[in-house]
């Protein structure tokens, strides 16, 4: 009999909302006018949906509803965001700030720029994750236009101090830009609180549709479009909108204003009773990301001489589904060449390279129950215990342990 799948990879995206299926779907077939079509029946009624979904989205945020900017995606608006600002404002300096720990589509455009004759300075990270204000504030120069900060991280479910960083940038009068992905839409997120310039946003990670995002935008600030088209979405991001995407986003925005409270309070009482039962019960784990300041739900950890797609792995075959941060493509140098390698985030928060390859992330959608739990830590338990057993890092530590006692 095949096994139920219990789905704890939530950061890499979470399932749509019956909901919202429910609301996009006159939207293919019936409503299907385009919004830009201000004269008839259809095209008005297009429109209207369009400016409701912007509605919703703006209403999470705490925003104005002419800030608000529908994308194809995060990784576009990321692009809007910084690129956007610095093709607006090509002498407000050739100096941009980025964490260690962005999303590639934050990182490479860092290298990008680099090699472009711009001066980017990756800021580190402490072992829980977090940029510190000082060094913010150190890093900033005359020269510098930009900073991007990422709200939260989804690998090690570390939550910033956004609003203690963007203050230090409004401070110098520079342009402060995050990257919400993992966070807007699954916790409490208001611009204004943050004092943002610009956020990024996707839906499929808030229990939307795949292919749409948006972006949060100050009035007042300034951005070019990168491509020409007409006029859609203020002329920043021209071409026909994806409508039923859009408005599948605006119905998971209404619905998380709704339902956020209850889903945090939900995901931090499973995390925690994750979290002390793995404490308890697995020898060599160490846990990566803030201890509280992290999103409800999400448990990372790394565990000695086991290697992390193999649980990964072993998981699958039993149902339950997770991510691992041991190996993906990585550009640490900033050159054109990809390397397999550890992940940056957890070379930056200091895992020892060598125990890397142990790490595991169980992100919880909104779903998640107690008995997902028990049944995650009834199979992952043995797992545990065979990847040990068969590990010759393991091996040798026990021989030097007994030897060791031995001598003593």
């Amino acid at each position: 009999m095949e096994n139920k799948i219990r789905f704890f990879d939530g950061s890499s995206t979470t399932p749509v909302d019956v909901r919202v299926v429910e609301k996009m779907l006159p939207y293919f077939t019936e409503n299907y006018g385009n919004p830009s079509s201000h004269i008839h029946t259809l095209g008005v009624s297009a429109g209207n949906a369009l400016e409701e979904a912007r509605r919703s989205v703006a209403e999470m945020l705490n925003a104005a509803n002419n800030e608000i900017y529908f994308t194809s995606g995060a990784t576009e608006a990321n692009n809007i965001a910084l690129l956007g600002y610095l093709k607006a404002h090509p002498n407000n300096g050739r100096h941009i700030i980025l964490s260690e720990i962005e999303h590639f589509s934050v990182l490479n455009i860092g290298y990008r720029l680099r090699r472009e004759g711009y001066e980017i300075t990756f800021l580190p990270v402490d072992k829980y994750g977090l940029v510190s204000p000082d060094d913010l504030k150190k890093s900033i120069k005359k020269e510098t236009s930009v900073v991007s900060i990422q709200h939260a991280n989804p690998e090690i479910g570390t939550i910033q101090y956004i609003a203690d960083l963007s203050k230090i940038a409004r401070e110098y009068g520079v342009y402060f830009h995050t990257d919400s992905t993992a966070a807007a839409g699954n916790i409490p997120v208001d611009v204004n609180s943050l004092g943002v310039d610009s956020m990024t946003l996707s839906a499929h990670n808030y229990y939307g549709p795949k292919g749409v995002g948006a972006l949060y935008l100050r009035k007042g600030i300034r951005l070019s479009p990168l491509f020409e088209g007409g006029f859609q979405e203020g002329g920043l991001r021209p071409g026909t909108e994806n409508l039923p995407g859009i408005v599948g986003m605006g119905e998971a925005s209404s619905i998380a204003i709704r339902e956020i409270p209850a889903r945090v309070k939900h995901l931090e009482l499973l995390g925690k009773k994750l979290w002390m039962e793995l404490e308890d019960r697995i020898e060599f784990i160490h846990f990566t990301g803030h201890p509280e300041r992290r999103l409800p739900g999400n448990v990372s950890f790394w565990i000695e001489f086991v290697e992390g797609e193999s649980l990964q792995l072993m998981l699958s075959i039993k149902g339950v589904m997770a991510s691992s941060g041991s190996a993906c493509s990585s550009n640490l140098k900033g050159e054109d060449e990809y390397d397999l390698a550890a992940s940056h985030i957890l070379t930056a928060v200091g895992v020892p390279a060598e125990f890397c390859s142990g790490s595991i992330t169980f992100s919880m959608i909104k779903d998640i129950r107690d008995e997902d739990i028990d049944y995650l830590l009834e199979e992952l338990l043995p797992i545990v215990e065979r990847l040990l057993s068969m590990s010759p890092l393991y091996a040798d530590y026990k021989k030097r342990k007994m030897s060791k006692n031995n001598n003593t």
